[in-house]
């Protein structure tokens, strides 16, 4: 039996002087092993052009987080980034198109920590580019000082709403969620369903005829076969990704 394809557009990593697209094996393993989908990894730069190409073999687009931030100027902002080597205008180029093309033609995406915030500004949102300097906000930068398995872990609750409460059946979860960027704004198409205790947006779903699109600023793909609300978001991503195929 054929698995669903999910593409993942990958990320900008210099290593030793020289320019490698790649994608934390976390989430391609997410994909395979929990949404039960096939990864396939999209390389950055001019050739990806065409979304065309892509998109028509696509069941599903996973938007991977990464320690890059979207670009200021991308959401209107004239200040400069606060950290100009935690850009990447590649990976922006290929995947702010690839996500209104995506969401066109109502293909399943799940859009996770920088891809939340890339799904927010391709559709008309904006950022806070650090939330911990905004007035009531709290810190949500991962700490630097302690171990991976630390970092990654349950860090502050949310409160979920909508169809999101619905899928786990709770009201509060405990989720890993560590980033600079937030968001500011919430673009028309999204509509907000996680809330942090700062009233920071914290996950979001598309519009209601589409047939799967989610955004968590949290790390779901950390550990996911350990975690229950992780295994019921892919394995519903994985579903829609399956639906697609057959249609």
């Amino acid at each position: 039996m054929t698995r669903p394809i999910v593409i993942i557009p990958s990320c900008t990593k210099l290593i030793e002087g020289s320019a490698f697209d790649a994608v934390g094996r976390k989430y391609s393993s997410a994909v395979a092993e929990v949404a039960e989908c096939q990864p396939l990894l999209a390389p950055l730069g001019p050739s990806m052009a065409d979304m065309g190409a892509l998109l028509e073999i696509a069941d599903g687009i996973l938007l991977s987080g990464s320690l890059s931030n979207v670009h200021p100027k991308l959401y209107g902002l004239e200040e400069p980034p606060l950290n100009a080597s935690a850009l990447d205008p590649e990976r922006d180029d290929l995947t702010l198109p690839l996500i209104r093309e995506a969401l066109a033609r109502k293909l399943p995406m799940f859009a996770i920590c920088r891809g939340f915030q890339e799904l927010n500004v391709a559709l008309g949102g904006t950022l806070d580019q650090a939330v911990h300097t905004v007035a009531g906000r709290n810190d949500h930068r991962e700490r630097s000082d302690v171990p991976l398995e630390d970092r990654f872990g349950p860090s502050h609750p949310v409160t979920l709403t909508g169809e999101l409460k619905t899928w786990v059946g709770k009201d509060e979860i405990i989720v890993n969620s560590l980033h600079w960027q937030g968001i500011k704004q919430l673009a028309p198409p999204l509509t907000a369903v996680a809330h942090a205790a700062d009233g920071l947006v914290e996950a979001v779903r598309g519009p209601e005829e589409h047939p799967f699109l989610l955004g968590v600023q949290w790390h779901p793909e950390w550990q996911p076969k350990n975690n229950p609300v992780s295994i019921e978001l892919f394995r519903r991503f994985g579903a829609a990704a399956k639906r697609s195929s057959t249609t």
